[in-house]
């Protein structure tokens, strides 16, 4: 190389893409928490807003499952609409519905006001959840797009292991209302750091967008689908009604410590797959689903040993944590361009799991008893597993 051709070699611009934008990916991260957070506080502080509200705790929960069921309906219709917009005036936008919800959901003395605001925040959250996968991986090359997908997934397992126990404590000190205040103040400071930090995207062009059902048929979209709702049903089975699992092991006291124990196991799940998703995607998949049926398996078998169920949800936690992001990167992967698209798909069916989860354990409680859940999780996770194991090709490579 001559003097010419090196001092041109040195004076090209770094290629931003080919390193892990940590501002911005924080920043989207951060706007996961405070979408977990919004979504499950009024779980925490359940006597607190029955009192404020003058309505019994069984309505207080539906604003939680009304939360779901906006993003659930809201996730594909808006992410379609949305194509062509602006990428960070539409993020921006997203974040900005939670401060509307928050603040609403802070002043409200009616219930029917309440229960509006949080259908509101679930119908932002299913655009948000649609827009961080695909923003995430847009930031990077290719190479680190499942990492990228992994940092900007870590708000939600921190907003479940610590997020929440501190909301509650939170609201305990300082009331209910002033905690959604608090909400609010920070979904502002969010949206300056957004503005601030991450870059902005042009929306997909008219006569690339594919439609929905195109998107859909794509090798590889159903299998990730499948899979998501799968694993998402089995996982929600065990952990909608995990209080009356943990009865004979004499832990339903200490529920919050075994949900901490899952919490930290999790968050320990980002940090191991994080540095491998990208070369082992598929494998990772094959791995998790493993450790959650061999949890099942030990909770299924042992369930009166307080050791084997700390244990057994430890590994049940590092099978979940990174869970989210393998499917969302392998979702982003195999959509391409049309990444947002098949992401809201992947969210209206996370969604559906959750509910599907709630619902199969509520009418299988009283007959089988929960006892017999751990063995319907394995078999779930099987067809998971098949699922995976045949997506070499395309879904899960």
């Amino acid at each position: 190389m001559n003097d010419a051709q090196l001092t041109s070699a040195l004076t090209q611009p770094v290629d931003t893409r080919e390193r892990l934008p940590l501002g911005a990916l924080l920043a989207l991260a951060t706007a996961g928490f405070i979408t977990v957070l919004t979504e499950a506080m009024p779980a925490g502080l359940l006597p607190q807003m029955s009192a404020g509200l003058n309505v019994s705790q069984a309505l207080i929960g539906q604003l939680v499952t009304l939360y779901a069921i906006g993003s659930m309906l809201a996730a594909i219709p808006l992410t379609i609409v949305t194509r062509s917009w602006r990428r960070r005036p539409l993020l921006l936008s997203a974040i900005g519905g939670f401060a509307i919800a928050n603040s609403i959901t802070a002043v409200s003395e009616w219930y029917w006001l309440t229960l509006t605001a949080r259908l509101l925040a679930g119908i932002f959250a299913g655009l948000l959840w649609a827009l961080l996968a695909g923003y995430a991986s847009r930031m990077v090359a290719p190479h680190l797009q499942g990492r990228a997908i992994t940092v900007a997934m870590l708000g939600a397992p921190l907003a479940l292991s610590l997020g929440i126990p501190a909301g509650t404590l939170l609201g305990t000190l300082v009331g209910w209302r002033l905690s959604f205040a608090i909400m609010t103040v920070l979904t502002l400071l969010l949206v300056i750091w957004v503005r601030w930090q991450v870059p902005d995207f042009a929306g997909e062009h008219t006569g690339k967008r594919l439609p929905l059902r195109q998107v859909f048929t794509l090798p590889g979209v159903r299998s990730v689908l499948f899979v998501t709702l799968t694993y998402v049903i089995a996982h929600n089975l065990l952990y909608t009604y995990i209080a009356p699992f943990l009865q004979p092991s004499g832990l339903a006291s200490d529920i919050d410590r075994v949900l901490l124990v899952f919490g930290l196991a999790s968050v320990l799940s980002l940090w191991i797959v994080g540095s491998l998703i990208d070369r082992w995607l598929r494998e990772l998949m094959l791995i998790s689903t493993l450790l959650f049926m061999l949890s099942a398996i030990a909770l299924g078998l042992w369930r009166e040993s307080a050791t084997v169920v700390y244990l057994a949800v430890a590994v049940w936690g590092l099978a979940f944590g990174a869970m989210p992001s393998l499917l969302q990167t392998a979702s982003a992967k195999t959509a391409g361009e049309a990444a947002d698209t098949a992401q809201s798909m992947l969210v209206t069916l996370w969604n559906v799991g959750i509910a599907g989860g709630g619902l199969a354990g509520g009418l299988l409680l009283g007959s089988l008893g929960v006892g017999g859940f751990p063995w319907i999780v394995v078999g779930l996770l099987v067809l998971t597993l098949s699922a995976v194991l045949r997506a070499r090709g395309y879904g899960f490579v």
